[in-house]
C-alpha cells in the first residue's frame, strides 16, 4: 500500500536516526529546563543534557514507570501550561489512582498523523466504512481511531461499545468495510452474528479488522480471518502513549513503530540492559515529539521483540513484533514464567476446543495450581464422557508440553465462560485473594 507521508515513512535509515537523535536532544534539554520532574531525575542518576551525544546515549538517562504516573496524579509531569491543553484523557487505573494524560492540539495532530500512516499502510482510505467499536470518552480508543480514519478519508460508523445487535445490523445497512475493536469482541460479535442468522463473511462487506488492546495470537488472527473472511490487523498504543497510535501494513510481519514520533527500546525485564533485535523483552518508549504529556525511557511493560530489518512494503521504519503479553501479566507457577498467550495458541490448534478459555490460579499447601477451563466446540460436544476424557487429555498433554508445567483442564459446554465487550479477563489468579 502506497505510504501516506512518502517522504517521512521510506526515509533513509541513516537519516532517520539523525532525526531521531535531534528530536531526542531537542526534548531532553526542554525537559532539564521546564520539569521539575525530570530535571531531578537526571540530577539523581548524574545525567545532564550535555551528556547526550549520540543516540545510543539515550541508554544513560534513567528509566520512567507506571508509579511515576501515579505518584504525579494529575498533572504533576505535564510540560504544557493550562491554556494549552486542548484535551485530557483518564486511563482506567486497576489499583491507586488512575494516569491523567493531557494533550495540546500538535499532540492531536501528531496522534492524527500517526494513524493516517498505519492505516494506509494497510489499505484503509477513501470509500472505506470505519466502524469504531472502541469505546468513547475518557478512554483514547475509540477517537484515536476516528481522528486516523477521517483523515485518510474514510467514513466513520462511531458505534463504540455493546449494543451489539444493533451493530451488526449497522453493519449491514451502512455497508461496514472495516471495524475497529478488541479480539475478544470481534469474536462475540461473530457469535451474536450466527444466533441472528447473519454471515459476516458472506452478508456483510466486512474485509479488514484493527485489532488491539489487548493480546492475542496468531492462532486467533488466522481463525477470525478464515471464519469472518477478513485480514486482521495488529493495532498498538498505550493511554499513556496517546492511545492507538502503530498498526502492522499489508504485509502483516510486524508493528511499524514511526521512528521521528517514538523511539523504542527492548530491555531484559530483570536487569534493564539493552538487548539487540531479535531477542524477547520488554519494551521500552520515549515519546519524540510530545508536548503536554512527554515520555523519556518509559516502561511500558508490554513484552515483545523489536525488528530492524528491512519491510518488505518498502517502509524504513522499525517494526515490534506481536505484543506477547505483559511483565505485570505473566504468572510464575512453581518457577515457571506462564502468559495467558502461550496458553491461547495452544488451545486455537486444537480444533475440538472452541475460542473461549480462563485460567484459574490457585494454591493448595506450599504448591501452586494452575487449571484452564475451555469451552468445547459444537462439532466436538457430547455427552459421553469418554468422548471427552479423550479431549481432556489431549489438551492438557499439548499444555504442559509447551508451558513445561502440569495444567488442569476442565471442560465446560459451548457459550458458558464469561463474554466482554470491552478488554476480555482471561486470568483468575486467586493466590492473592
Amino acid at each position: 500500500m502506497a505510504p501516506w507521508n512518502r517522504q517521512i515513512e521510506v526515509m533513509p535509515t541513516d537519516e532517520l536516526r539523525q532525526l531521531q537523535y535531534r528530536l531526542a536532544k531537542s526534548l531532553i534539554r526542554r525537559l532539564y529546563e521546564t520539569s521539575e520532574f525530570y530535571r531531578r531525575r537526571m540530577k539523581e542518576h548524574d545525567v545532564r543534557p550535555d551528556d547526550i551525544g549520540s543516540l545510543a546515549d539515550i541508554g544513560k538517562l534513567p528509566f520512567m514507570y507506571k508509579g511515576d504516573l501515579r505518584d504525579n496524579y494529575p498533572d504533576g509531569l505535564f510540560c504544557a501550561q493550562k491554556d494549552e491543553l486542548a484535551r485530557y484523557h483518564v486511563s482506567s487505573g486497576t489499583t491507586g489512582k488512575p494516569t491523567v494524560v493531557g494533550y495540546t492540539r500538535q499532540d492531536i495532530e501528531n496522534w492524527s498523523e500517526s494513524l493516517a500512516r498505519a492505516f494506509s499502510s494497510c489499505g484503509l482510505g477513501r470509500g472505506d466504512v470505519l466502524q469504531v467499536s472502541y469505546g468513547y470518552g475518557l478512554f483514547t480508543g475509540g477517537l484515536g481511531v476516528h481522528y486516523g480514519a477521517e483523515r485518510v478519508g474514510a467514513t466513520v460508523l462511531p458505534t463504540s461499545v455493546g449494543n451489539t445487535e444493533r451493530q451488526i445490523e449497522l453493519m449491514q445497512d451502512l455497508h461496514t468495510t472495516a471495524i475497529a475493536c478488541t479480539p475478544s469482541y470481534l469474536l462475540h460479535m461473530g457469535e451474536v452474528a450466527e444466533k441472528m442468522g447473519v454471515s459476516i463473511k458472506n452478508d456483510t462487506d466486512l474485509r479488514i479488522g484493527i485489532l488491539g488492546a489487548e493480546p492475542w495470537s496468531e492462532q486467533m488472527r488466522g481463525r477470525l480471518e478464515e471464519w469472518l473472511g477478513i485480514r486482521a490487523y495488529d493495532i498498538y498504543g498505550t493511554s499513556e502513549l496517546s492511545g492507538p497510535m502503530f498498526t502492522e501494513c499489508s504485509e502483516q510481519q510486524g508493528i511499524h513503530i514511526w521512528g521521528d514520533i517514538a523511539l523504542v527500546e527492548v530491555v531484559d525485564p530483570e536487569t534493564g540492559e539493552a538487548l539487540p533485535p531479535g531477542e524477547r523483552g520488554e519494551m521500552v518508549v520515549t515519546m519524540l515529539q510530545k508536548e503536554a504529556f512527554p515520555l523519556v525511557r518509559y516502561r511500558i511493560g508490554d513484552i515483545t521483540v523489536l525488528d530492524e530489518e528491512p519491510c518488505a512494503c518498502g517502509r524504513t521504519h522499525p517494526r515490534i513484533r506481536r505484543i506477547q503479553g505483559r511483565v505485570d501479566d505473566m504468572l510464575i507457577v512453581r518457577g515457571i514464567n506462564v502468559f495467558p498467550s502461550q496458553v491461547e495458541h495452544v488451545l486455537l490448534e486444537i480444533p475440538e476446543v472452541g475460542r473461549h478459555f480462563q485460567i484459574v490460579v490457585d494454591r493448595k499447601g506450599a504448591l501452586d495450581t494452575m487449571l484452564v477451563r475451555v469451552e468445547v466446540s459444537e462439532e466436538a460436544f457430547s455427552d459421553k464422557i469418554t468422548e471427552l476424557m479423550v479431549i481432556k487429555k489431549a489438551v492438557e498433554h499439548r499444555l504442559k508440553t509447551t508451558l513445561n508445567v502440569a495444567v488442569g483442564v476442565e471442560l465446560v459446554e459451548p457459550g458458558t465462560l464469561p463474554r466482554f465487550e470491552g478488554k476480555s479477563k482471561k486470568v483468575v489468579d486467586r493466590r492473592s485473594l
